[in-house]
């Protein structure tokens, strides 16, 4: 019995392994085959496809960061240019006040270190440098403009920077004269960038738009420094002496480099 089952099995397989072999033969199975492809293609292709879209979803997700690492990377290198710029055309400002000292040859009268304006206190007539104690800047030192304009004298002096005390500052006062006549006085601040010339002798003549240079007298100033003209003139009977009221030749709106006048 159990002879015969094992029969029947090799027959059967003898038997499958004919049909295949005519199959094949016979060319069946390459329909079959087309059979299969047909029925599976739509599935194959949506499968293909979903794994293409994920494929290309994630190339983006890519494609998105390395352009983001790249921005990031021009704007790094934008804003470092930007700062080369700021640089150059500070530089350029500077260069071009000192051209402009060496034009009316202040760098030949004077001992000078050249130093930017950051700050300004309108309300006590000061402005701050930025240069200091390690810049060999010491109290007293006049500072001045490219044009030889007298803003006032350091007065403050911190290791990077320094307050500048403003000649129209409440104590300031120093002396002075009319430029290409012989009449002397004092320059005194009234605060608010206003200051007059004081102690005029009354017999001398003084008009609107004349010069004030600083004088020699005094010694906290070199001779011959701007200081403004001529506003207004004062004059009474009563009193021995007149007064008049300067106009300052500088202006803190336009300032941005200064000079710093280490020896005179």
């Amino acid at each position: 019995m159990r002879m015969f089952r094992n029969l029947k099995i090799i027959v059967f397989l003898i038997l499958l392994i004919g049909v295949f072999v005519v199959l094949n033969l016979s060319g069946f199975t390459k329909n079959i085959k087309n059979f299969f492809y047909s029925v599976s293609s739509p599935i194959q292709k949506t499968l293909w496809q979903a794994g293409k879209n994920t494929s290309d979803f994630f190339s983006g997700i890519i494609e998105i960061k390395t352009l983001k690492k790249e921005l990031d990377s021009l704007y790094t290198k934008n804003q470092e240019l930007l700062g080369e710029i700021v640089v150059l055309k500070e530089l350029k400002k500077e260069n071009e006040t000192l051209k402009e000292a060496l034009d009316i040859e202040l760098q030949k009268d004077f001992q000078l270190k050249i130093a930017q304006l950051i700050g300004k206190d309108i309300s006590q007539d000061s402005i701050l440098l930025d240069k200091g104690q390690k810049d060999g800047i010491l109290k007293g030192m006049p500072v001045v403009t490219s044009q030889k304009m007298l803003l006032g004298r350091i007065g403050e002096v911190y290791d990077n920077f320094s307050e500048v005390i403003l000649i129209s500052n409440k104590q300031s006062s120093f002396d002075a004269k009319i430029s290409e006549k012989e009449i002397f006085g004092v320059v005194r601040g009234k605060g608010n960038q206003e200051l007059y010339l004081d102690l005029i002798p009354k017999e001398k003549e003084v008009s609107k738009e004349d010069l004030v240079i600083t004088a020699a007298l005094g010694g906290i100033f070199p001779q011959g420094l701007l200081v403004g003209k001529i506003k207004d003139v004062r004059k009474t009977d009563i009193e021995p002496f007149q007064t008049a009221e300067i106009e300052p030749e500088f202006n803190l709106k336009n300032l941005d480099y200064l000079f710093i006048i280490t020896d005179f």
